[in-house]
């Protein structure tokens, strides 16, 4: 199964940060029938999400975004398409939040590597 991993620096603080996250959620369960679940936490929340096809989680922390999502067979095939929708989409919403808005950094790997500095 393709992974996607996408990785996005801010200077916003939690507080904005959750408000970018949530409205992430919204619109991923409006526009792509996504079902999407809050964990708040002292230091990050995770957004977890999942559809027919699609599992994954946002990491949401005062610094930075963190996404990584699991396709199915089906939707492999348009990984590049969903990846750059998926970035389109949270570097609007961090542009919205506040002056300093996104830091792109990082905005795909393998998820092999990404494993071995775990």
């Amino acid at each position: 199964m393709p992974d996607l991993r996408i990785h996005r620096e801010h200077d916003l603080g939690l507080e904005k940060a959750r408000k970018i996250a949530w409205k992430w959620a919204e619109d991923a369960e409006k526009k792509f029938d996504m079902e999407c679940t809050v964990i708040e936490g002292e230091y990050s929340d995770t957004v977890e999400f999942t559809r027919s096809g699609v599992s994954g989680r946002l990491v949401v922390a005062a610094d930075h975004f963190d996404l990584d999502a699991k396709l199915g067979f089906l939707l492999g095939a348009f990984s590049r398409t969903i990846e750059g929708e998926i970035e389109k989409t949270l570097d609007d919403l961090l542009a919205k939040g506040g002056a300093g808005g996104a830091k792109k950094a990082a905005a795909k790997a393998p998820a092999k590597a990404a494993a071995k500095k775990r």
